[in-house]
């Protein structure tokens, strides 16, 4: 299976998930086109809006982190129950800064069997910004 070192750590990512509230457990594992694997788990607050999923912990890491500033991203697989899609949120960001990447959904009860998809497909038409005219004040 292709990106099975990705997958595998989209699960253990998993197994880092602060779900509390929902029980609902992600990882999320990110690909570099130097080979890194950058991973992430959700984290959730009792004021579900400071909650953060692990796409986009996932997606931070990689963007701040000092030593390794990634920005040319290969893949990224999330693990969930049922294999979820990842929010609007995520889409948006992963629309941004990982446009070109194969998102790979993985449903944690059987990882066996992974849904291949791409940000572009998530969000179609996606805003990123590329369009602005840095003049305008609009």
């Amino acid at each position: 299976m292709p990106h099975t070192k990705l997958i595998q750590s989209a699960l253990a990512a998993r197994e880092q998930s602060v779900a509390p509230y929902s029980k609902f457990n992600v990882g999320a594992a990110l690909l570099t086109a130097r080979g890194e694997i950058i991973c992430g788990a959700n984290v959730e607050s009792a004021s579900y809006g400071l909650s953060c999923c692990a796409e986009r912990i996932a997606l931070f890491k990689a963007l701040t982190h000092e030593s390794k500033k990634q920005r040319d991203f290969i893949a990224i697989a999330i693990a969930s129950p049922g294999g979820a899609a990842p929010c609007g949120a995520c889409r948006q960001l992963l629309a941004e800064y990982a446009s070109e990447a194969e998102v790979i959904l993985i449903n944690s009860r059987s990882p066996d069997t992974p849904t291949i998809t791409s940000t572009a497909a998530l969000l179609p038409n996606a805003f990123t910004g590329q369009d602005l005219d840095p003049a305008s004040n609009c």
